[in-house]
């Protein structure tokens, strides 16, 4: 899942991107007003984590642009200790709030009671499950199996294999796959992405007679099941 975090603190904002990058999540950056706007606006993200007070519009000002047009769920951080304040940002379309300091652990947990909560409006039923053939991955959970075996996967192999199964019988390009799992502009001279693939196949083909993740030579990595 992906979210977006605006936040002008540099420090908190390259920290939630690690912990939730650890977490599973795909995490995009802003750090004013701005700029989190044009990318609540023009992208697609689960999640919003919004700061109330930011550079350029603040927290309130990109909420009521975005609500014009979207119901992503987000979710608002401040240091505004006062009721009222938090009143406002529920009035104008927050879906939860958490004030600072807080726990990384806490926000983790509102996150996923926000995501639970959109789930049933954005996604069709039983979509937080994927599957392949004996592959299943369970996105609540971040459980992943294959013939009733449990994949032991790290947190970008659990993203890299979310992304492969919700496109699977696409052909991704290492770019396309660099920008979705890592975020990062792809330099074409580095193997990053295929080292993670080789390392997704060890765990996820290697054990069993059929393989699913495939190589398209010359253009990326496919997800699908092939009669050979």
């Amino acid at each position: 899942m992906k979210l977006l975090v605006i936040e002008d603190e540099i420090k908190l904002a390259e920290y939630l991107r690690k912990g939730l990058g650890e977490e599973g999540y795909m995490v995009e950056l802003a750090h004013n007003g701005v700029d989190g706007l044009h990318l609540a606006m023009q992208g697609s993200h689960d999640l919003i984590v919004l700061d109330s007070m930011l550079p350029g519009i603040d927290g309130l000002g990109v909420l009521a642009a975005l609500r014009q047009s979207k119901q992503t769920p987000v979710l608002m951080l401040t240091a505004r200790q006062r009721v009222e304040d938090r009143v406002k940002g529920l009035q104008a379309g927050a879906d939860d709030y958490l004030l600072k300091p807080f726990a990384f652990s806490e926000l983790v947990a509102r996150i996923q009671v926000l995501l639970r909560r959109a789930r049933p409006t954005r996604e069709p039923e039983g979509a937080t499950v994927l599957g392949l053939a004996d592959l299943e991955l369970d996105l609540v959970r971040r459980k992943a199996t294959r013939a009733g075996r449990r994949l032991d996967l790290t947190a970008k192999e659990f993203v890299l294999l979310t992304l492969l199964l919700r496109r699977q019988g696409e052909v991704l390009s290492r770019t396309e796959i660099a920008e979705q799992v890592w975020d990062i502009n792809f330099d074409s001279a580095t193997n990053v992405i295929d080292v993670a693939v080789r390392r997704l196949r060890g765990k996820l083909d290697a054990p069993f007679e059929r393989p699913l993740l495939h190589t398209a030579r010359g253009m990326g990595y496919v997800l699908e099941v092939r009669d050979e």
